[in-house]
């Protein structure tokens, strides 16, 4: 049977690619309010571009070691988000500021390149992070926030009781290995992308590109229809 992956896009920044990606048909759009990202939006803004959204399309707000206080002034300006958190928050931290998972809320873990990953504990961390919704995977580098690199998928856990989220360096060339090398190791996984469905040129980071973006979710389809 096949499985229906979720789709994020993040780092939203432009009325016109909020409304490609509801045309494409993700189920979430993510929105950076860290503010030294090149896609940082203020809460603001991301309450504007939330406001396109269509029914059952959910906001996500990506923080890095913010303040209670700033989290839950975005909680109130845009009430039916998802939180991310992205940086070196702790459970009880990521709890607090969630209003004790009042507002559902993301958790990344940030998987280190190369053999190091196998290194890295995710059962334990999703233990941890046992009341998030479901631990995103990244690339460790030495910036916070995503940098659209890739870490090594294989290296991973063969069984992890949790959601996940992949994310790191995807595209419409790579996502299909991705779903098929992780799906069978979690609950659920869905997928999630930035600089892959970006225009090219550094001046262009928090740009989108609706041709990519609708190629990215083909790719995530036809894998979807690839019998596991």
């Amino acid at each position: 049977m096949s499985q229906r992956t979720r789709i994020k896009i993040c780092g939203l920044t432009r009325e016109a690619d909020v409304d490609a990606a509801i045309a494409a048909g993700v189920d979430a759009l993510g929105f950076v309010l860290y503010d030294k990202s090149p896609r940082h939006v203020s809460i603001q803004r991301a309450a504007e571009l939330s406001r396109r959204l269509p029914p059952f399309v959910t906001p996500v707000l990506l923080f890095v070691n913010e303040s209670i206080e700033a989290i839950r002034q975005a909680r109130t300006a845009i009430p039916n988000a998802t939180l991310q958190f992205h940086g070196d928050e702790t459970p009880s931290q990521c709890l607090a500021a969630s209003g004790n998972a009042s507002t559902p809320f993301l958790r990344a873990a940030r998987i280190p390149r190369g053999d190091a990953g196998r290194h890295f504990d995710l059962v334990k961390y999703a233990l941890d992070y046992s009341k998030a919704q479901a631990i995103l995977l990244d690339a460790q580098v030495d910036e916070y926030g995503g940098a659209g690199q890739t870490f090594n998928w294989s290296l991973l856990p063969p069984n992890v009781n949790a959601h996940l989220v992949l994310s790191g360096g995807l595209s419409a060339a790579n996502v299909a290995a991705g779903i098929f090398e992780l799906r069978p190791r979690c609950n659920t996984l869905a997928v999630d992308v930035s600089s892959g469905v970006e225009l090219s040129g550094p001046a262009n980071k928090g740009r989108k590109d609706p041709e990519k973006i609708h190629q990215f979710v083909a790719a995530v389809r036809a894998a979807d229809n690839v019998p596991r």
